[in-house]
């Protein structure tokens, strides 16, 4: 409704401001296009402010929203894309000041194709389809190569050729099929499950060059990169386009940042190997060499001591040892002879001087009974018995005279 008003009855400029406040309020939510030309993340903070610009008529308007609102399209959205924005318009009267309060944000055209491939390789990611331990690790030297291409392509020509200059040898299975366009993505899923299950073929190169988003879009199909994923064989994804990098470079074993880049990776060069070869077989040469050398010093070494250069010297000078020891050893032996002998005769002496025999020799005798028993008392016999006498020389009977 219309506010009445004069040079007598002015509105405050509080007022104006409240109802342009109120007027916004009844507009609601709109969809609101433009170009982002001021982006601020600070850390931590859970708004987000942008600037968006409409360049037709050089106007621009602050937005603010929460942080995950913005964080759903953050790794496609920047400064200077274009946006649709759900906002509702905001006055803040104490400023004077109009801004948009977004619930949602969506990219516009590529944008928005970026948007939906990032939430599907956040997908995949989360499925682990492009964890590394995964990854398969490619052969030194493939005996049998598939090569998924366009037909008389660029991309066909610089593996074939690379490949074959550093490695004549190395053979191909070539598939050709369409690389962009609405059948891209079943012929490339066939051939690249045709060649999985070839035994011969070592590994699988699938190789396309430059494009725009949109002409990459099949290297990013689900199809195709579940199909890589399931593949026995490793994958080498060679889509020469740096820019933008599809979900077949993530899930493949290797990525190459060309054709040309994946024949280098995929075969060695024959040349380079050679030289290899020729400085390991240098080195085994001089480790071999110096393992020689380093033995026959110390043999020479060993020859040079004096044992070595006369080994009798040792048996000589050991034998004037054993020579004494011998010596010493019978002094020792005849010592421990002699007074032993002198021992046994001492000992001899003692005994022949305390042995009953020399009593006899000086005139005694031993009377024994017919028992054996010596007689030491009279009372002992009794008269007629007969008794035997030993004396020195030998012995005789007697008898008992009462």
């Amino acid at each position: 409704m219309a506010l009445t008003t004069s040079p007598e009855t002015p509105l405050p400029v509080g007022e104006v401001s409240r109802l342009i406040g109120g007027w916004i309020d009844r507009l609601g939510a709109v969809w609101v296009e433009g170009q982002i030309t001021q982006l601020s993340r600070r850390p931590g903070a859970g708004v987000v402010f942008l600037t968006l610009r409409d360049p037709s008529y050089d106007i621009s308007v602050s937005v603010t929203c929460y942080r995950q609102v913005f964080d759903a399209i953050a790794d496609v959205v920047g400064e200077g894309a274009r946006v649709l924005v759900h906002a509702k318009p905001e006055w803040y009267a104490p400023r004077g000041q109009l801004s948009l309060r977004a619930a949602e944000i969506r990219p516009v055209g590529v944008g928005e194709l970026l948007a939906r491939l990032e939430q599907l390789k956040k997908t995949l990611a989360a499925e682990g389809l492009f964890a590394p331990e995964r990854k398969k690790p490619l052969p030194f030297l493939p005996q049998l190569v598939g090569l998924v291409c366009g037909r008389a392509s660029a991309a066909e020509r610089d593996v074939l050729e690379n490949a074959r200059h550093r490695w004549p040898a190395v053979r191909f299975e070539v598939r050709n099929v369409p690389v962009q366009g609405v059948h891209a993505v079943a012929q490339v899923v066939q051939a690249v499950k045709e060649l999985d299950e070839l035994e011969e073929v070592d590994v699988i190169v699938v190789a396309r060059g430059g494009g725009s988003v949109e002409d990459l879009l099949p290297f990013s199909d689900e199809q195709l990169v579940r199909a890589v994923a399931a593949c026995r064989t490793p994958v080498v994804s060679a889509i020469g386009h740096e820019p933008d990098t599809p979900l077949l470079d993530y899930v493949a074993d290797l990525r190459a940042s060309t054709p040309t880049d994946a024949a280098k990776k995929v075969v060695p060069d024959v040349g380079e190997e050679y030289e290899r070869v020729r400085q390991l077989r240098d080195r085994a040469r001089r480790c071999v060499r110096a393992h020689v050398e380093r033995e026959e010093r110390g043999l020479a070494h060993a020859l040079a001591r004096p044992c070595m250069e006369d080994p009798h010297r040792m048996v000589d000078e050991r034998a004037d040892q054993v020579a004494s020891l011998l010596d010493r050893a019978r002094r020792t032996l005849r010592h421990h002879l002699d007074r032993a002998d002198s021992e046994v005769a001492h000992t001899h002496a003692r005994v022949v001087a305390l042995s009953p025999a020399a009593t006899l020799r000086r005139g005694y005798a031993v009377l024994q009974k017919a028992d054996g028993h010596v007689v030491r008392d009279p009372a002992e016999v009794t008269a007629d018995e007969a008794l035997r006498a030993r004396v020195a020389e030998g012995e005789f009977t007697v008898r008992v005279d009462t």
